[in-house]
């Protein structure tokens, strides 16, 4: 009967993209994982830092520990002379939310002077800001600041646009931890392999170009 094989079907489709989710997350972290790193002293010496944008406060109005673990990461990473420059990168959608003026902002208070800072409003997604800081920025290494969940799409992505990069993962608060950002993050490698590989993505926003010059 015919709801019996679309019961089939369905089931089949759901299978499929199951395996297809577990297969992407193998794929993703196996092969980006030797490119993290949780000790700045051990990085190779990129001069360009690429913090990807998150909200400076959480939903419930408290300063949100996630963006506030990577500033301090990044200006750790200025100050022992890992990197010379800064790219803050991400969404800046109305004049009321902007995450890379905000991360300026955050990173002239560590120390960390307007002149090594600069600002992508573009990077709307990760892919776009791993992308731009190739095209627009002219970087072909870079030294990639965010959470170690985030941390190994960040790296799939660059590595399949030849990019030289690593990541210095930053320290994840406790009760801060929302198992539904981890599961975000789980159909999330799966999209960025679909990006890549099948529907080939690009940025929303590219532009002309603004190589930084070291």
């Amino acid at each position: 009967m015919f709801w019996r094989w679309s019961l089939r079907v369905l089931i089949s489709l759901l299978v499929a993209g199951s395996a297809f989710i577990v297969i992407s997350n193998l794929w993703v972290i196996g092969s980006t994982s030797g490119k993290v790193y949780t000790d700045a002293s051990a990085l190779p010496g990129h001069r360009v830092g690429l913090v990807l944008g998150t909200s400076r406060r959480l939903t419930s109005g408290q300063p949100n520990p996630y963006f506030e673990n990577r500033m301090l990461a990044a200006a750790d990473l200025y100050r022992l002379g890992k990197i010379t420059h800064v790219i803050v990168s991400g969404d800046n959608r109305t004049r009321f939310y902007n995450e890379p003026m905000e991360m300026k902002k955050a990173l002239m208070k560590l120390g960390v002077p307007e002149a090594a800072i600069t600002l992508d409003y573009a990077g709307l997604r990760t892919l776009d800001s791993i992308i731009r800081s190739k095209e627009i920025f002219g970087q072909e290494e870079i030294i990639i600041i965010t959470q170690p969940f985030h941390s190994y799409r960040a790296l799939f992505i660059s590595r399949y646009y030849n990019i030289n990069a690593v990541a210095l993962v930053t320290k994840e608060p406790g009760q801060e931890t929302s198992t539904r950002i981890y599961v975000r993050e789980y159909f999330a490698r799966a999209k960025a392999i679909l990006d890549l590989y099948i529907l080939k993505t690009s940025p929303r926003h590219l532009g002309e170009k603004e190589p930084i010059v070291i």
